[in-house]
């Protein structure tokens, strides 16, 4: 028989901060795929197995385009009508648009490029740890350390004033976080584009040394510019500070494993593609079929969306053995974590130096580092969230 999701769980398992929902889970055992009743009535499917998962994401015969994507897994928009992506919002986009967008940023996140950012990434990291020890235990780690680090590190990396880094955090935190109805979340959105069309206007009066500056020398609009600037933003900041975060809970919650680690620094790339699989703070994306497609013995049939579920492909004990194990020694890698294909996230480099520096230098300075309350006390984010994590991980050491 079929299997069917009736509805994408809004909680996880008392205890579980770190495991996809129990239902999820569900869902992969009776099959890498099953039927989900979208609320306005449309009969779409949920992938939870890795091998589907990476096979629609590599396929041109599923859209991204967001104008297609009006079927939402939570909310019935009834005769709503869905825009195209904004200019420059490239993640909702397919070819050629997406590429017109995405080419000229590829040579600027290249693997040798963001290496050499290492250096800097560990002088801001050590500038708050310093910070963090100077002021003492407690502290919040999310804004003593995960949020800070590529909040720096990004609008450097943009040309985006530090000081200014106010103006947009707490307003991507509103249009990522899943907390906020409606009305707030277009309100912060305006707010961030009312902010990032002054910055394009004065990157283009006055160009700096940054990714910005560059791409105002290219045949793209304000606007555009805008919109890739917001998804670099969002996407630079926010999926990393929370991977640092709940990474850190994971590790507390595990100690075996940053033992292991601070005994074996060798393990370091291991560990930060181990904790990318084990968490999957980008849990789930969608695409719309264009034609008929088999898939995994069943006919998607065109205009029908999917659901993708990488946090379950990311467990997928066909795919990694013991997968709800956290090993920082992990062999068998190959996660969907980036995702895969052309929309593969263009700043993996960056957010992989980011932890490499991170993870081992914080868990080097407080080598007794601990929760300071109790691990069902910590707050997370809703399952509602594009991106889960932690609001704030209030920490404690040994003096």
């Amino acid at each position: 028989m079929e299997h069917t999701v009736t509805t994408l769980p809004a909680t996880r398992e008392p205890g579980c901060p770190f495991d996809p929902p129990a239902e999820l889970i569900d869902a992969r055992r009776h099959g890498p795929i099953s039927r989900y009743p979208f609320p306005d009535g449309h009969e779409g499917w949920l992938i939870t197995g890795y091998d589907l998962v990476r096979s629609v994401l590599a396929d041109p015969r599923f859209s991204s385009r967001k104008e297609l994507m009006r079927h939402h897994p939570l909310i019935d928009f009834g005769e709503i009508e869905v825009p195209p992506a904004p200019p420059g919002e490239f993640l909702l986009m397919d070819d050629p648009q997406h590429s017109r967008y995405r080419k000229p940023l590829v040579g600027k996140f290249t693997v040798r490029r963001m290496r050499l950012l290492t250096e800097r990434v560990e002088q801001v990291t050590a500038d708050h740890l310093d910070a963090m020890e100077k002021a003492g235990p407690p502290a919040d780690l999310v804004t003593a350390f995960a949020r800070p680090i590529p909040a720096v590190i990004i609008c450097e990396l943009l040309g985006v004033p530090y000081e200014d880094r106010g103006s947009f955090q707490d307003n991507i935190d509103k249009f990522l976080g899943g907390e906020v109805g409606d009305e707030e979340l277009f309100a912060a959105y305006t707010a961030t584009q009312r902010y990032l069309a002054e910055l394009v206007a004065a990157k283009r009066a006055n160009p700096t040394d940054d990714v910005l500056s560059d791409l105002t020398d290219s045949d793209l609009t304000d606007e555009e510019l805008q919109g890739i600037a917001l998804i670099l933003l969002s996407a630079g900041f926010d999926t990393t500070a929370n991977m640092l975060a709940l990474g850190t809970f994971a590790l507390l919650r595990h100690p075996e494993q940053p033992a292991a680690w601070r005994a074996d620094p060798a393990l370091t790339d291991r560990a930060v593609e181990e904790l990318l699989r084990y968490l999957s703070v980008a849990k789930t994306f969608m695409r719309t079929a264009l034609e008929d497609v088999e898939l995994g013995g069943r006919t998607i049939a065109a205009g029908t969306a999917v659901i993708l579920s990488y946090n379950t492909a990311n467990r997928d004990p066909e795919r990694f053995a013991d997968p709800h194990v956290l090993d920082l020694g992990r062999q068998d890698g190959g996660h969907l974590a980036f995702g895969h294909g052309i929309h593969q996230c263009l700043g993996q480099q960056l957010a992989r130096v980011e932890m490499r520096v991170a993870f081992p230098a914080l868990l080097n300075r407080f080598p007794t580092l601990r929760l300071a309350v109790p691990a069902e006390e910590v707050d997370l984010r809703p399952e509602t969230a594009d991106v889960y994590g932690v609001k704030s991980l209030p920490v404690t050491w040994d003096v």
